[in-house]
């Protein structure tokens, strides 16, 4: 077997054994802002993200505002596809560099990415089937059934008028249909995708979330804190992930 597989296997073996009790980084990277929280702190930190912010400038920026704390390995999540714990795509509304950036070399840990919408999902589950849809700059969407994590790309998808989910019920619904109609919107796709997938439950997070003044019928809300318990879930082996 070649060197470099021979070392590769070495650190997944050694990552099995030390990481059950490790101090996790884990990195929430959103539309307006990234934030961080290591375990055994209260307060996250953050500081801005948006159209400029690149890869590298990302991990330059959790450096700077994670001094200080001890961490062993590192959770991101990921405002876009990744397949095979990396990115296929570039995000949508942030800069570039992301698909082909070695994160475990810039952190100098063993690093774990996961879809940003994925990452909320897995903090909020309980049992059974529950869809997850997180309402920040535009929709994420995930679903866990059994224990089996699935990411989901819905908001692309058409939805009326020639426009998708996410034109809709995304921030930039918000802002051209006003609250009102934006939470109409919401209730429907509520409806649609609730018929659609039978989940046994659906939760509604992401930064928007604390904008709705009611709750959509049989639904369940949750912080953006979730986040940060599916980052350090990321690194248990009772939560499975399909990828």
């Amino acid at each position: 077997m070649p060197r470099d597989k021979i070392l590769f296997c070495i650190d997944r073996i050694r990552e099995g054994f030390f990481l059950k009790h490790a101090n996790i980084l884990v990195i929430d990277v959103g539309g307006t802002h990234v934030k961080v929280l290591a375990t055994g702190h209260k307060t996250m930190r953050e500081f801005p993200s948006g159209a400029g912010l690149s890869a590298k400038n990302m991990v330059h920026g959790v450096k700077s505002i994670a001094k200080g704390w001890n961490y062993d390995a590192v959770s991101i999540g990921y405002p876009g596809v990744v397949v095979h714990g990396r990115p296929v795509h570039e995000p949508h509304n942030l800069g570039g560099g992301w698909v082909k950036f070695n994160f475990r070399k810039a952190f100098g840990k063993p690093v774990k990415i996961l879809n940003d919408a994925a990452m909320q999902a897995l903090g909020n589950y309980k049992k059974g089937s529950m869809l997850f849809l997180g309402l920040g700059t535009g929709l994420g969407s995930a679903m866990i059934v059994d224990g089996i994590l699935e990411p989901m790309e819905l908001a692309h998808l058409p939805y009326k008028n020639g426009r998708t989910y996410e034109d809709y019920v995304g921030v930039r619904g918000l802002k051209r249909l006003g609250r009102k109609k934006w939470e109409q919107h919401i209730v429907k796709v509520v409806q649609q995708l609730r018929a659609a997938l039978e989940p046994e439950e659906i939760v509604l997070g992401g930064g928007n979330v604390r904008k709705l003044r009611s709750v959509p019928p049989g639904v369940r809300l949750s912080s953006n804190a979730s986040a940060f318990v599916g980052g350090f879930r990321m690194w248990q082996n009772n939560y499975l992930q399909k990828q």
